[in-house]
């Protein structure tokens, strides 16, 4: 393999706190940067940009978005100004074309915080191009992994590909009170069927989600569990790159597929 090859990541994004209160996860992902090669770019599917058909950002100067409310006033005054790449997105564009797949262009799309919040600790410079991809709400997860084997390509140019989303997301069963909060038995149980199904290579059975123990649970609706069918599609080979749970049932895995 190239020495300047990148893994995909998939990267559970938690909280919009953690970029004032990083937790176990900010230093993890700081920790991953400095391992990794630097990226040329960044092409980030976020579980917060979903959309009818897949889009592409394209903007030079995407806003940094605070697309939550009810935090410290702090959090809103967090830019993250790192360029967009239009040569870059344009290729986007044109691959996907190859491909038969339908992309629009999209150049008022600001970076919501499931883009931001973990290259704020990984690449907190800022001076990395960054490109945004949307989770088109009608893909299959065979479609969404698809996107995913396309790019995978782009690996080889040390450019680094993220699906940005979290491994359980069940937002009305979090543990606000207890620290640390005891984490429920469907939540760990979900997290280590889907971790070991890919680290034996078994692809499909975590494509096939419905199958999936508690997954209704876990995950109430698809979003944030579909960013890593778009990492699985980047590479074969999983690594467990940080491990934890937030508030009870909010899993914060990191995994690189290589």
């Amino acid at each position: 393999m190239h020495l300047n090859t990148l893994p995909g990541l998939f990267i559970s994004h938690g909280s919009p706190m953690l970029a004032l209160n990083p937790e176990q996860v900010g230093p993890a992902l700081h920790r991953l940067s400095v391992n990794l090669p630097r990226p040329q770019a960044i092409i980030v599917m976020s579980a917060h940009w979903e959309s009818h058909v897949l889009e592409v950002s394209t903007s030079p100067r995407p806003n940094t978005w605070h697309d939550f409310r009810g935090f410290p006033e702090l959090i809103y005054k967090i830019k993250y100004p790192a360029p967009g790449a239009t040569d870059i997105s344009e290729r986007l564009l044109n691959l996907f074309a190859e491909h038969h797949i339908t992309a629009h262009a999209n150049s008022s799309r600001p970076r919501d915080h499931g883009v931001w919040m973990p290259l704020l600790h990984m690449y907190p410079e800022a001076d990395i191009p960054v490109i945004t991809i949307s989770l088109p709400i009608h893909y299959s997860a065979q479609e969404i992994h698809h996107i995913g084997e396309i790019l995978s390509v782009l690996r080889h140019e040390q450019i680094l590909l993220i699906g940005s989303g979290s491994i359980t997301h069940n937002l009305s069963e979090l543990n606000w009170h207890e620290s640390p909060a005891p984490i429920p038995t469907w939540a760990s149980t979900f997290r280590n069927h889907v971790v070991q199904q890919l680290q034996q290579g078994n692809q499909e059975q975590v494509l096939d989600w419905k199958s999936l123990p508690y997954v209704e649970k876990n995950h109430p609706s698809l979003e944030h569990f579909a960013p890593l069918f778009f990492a699985m599609g980047t590479g074969k080979t999983l690594s467990v790159v940080h491990s934890s749970f937030s508030m009870g049932s909010l899993g914060m895995d990191i995994y690189r597929f290589d």
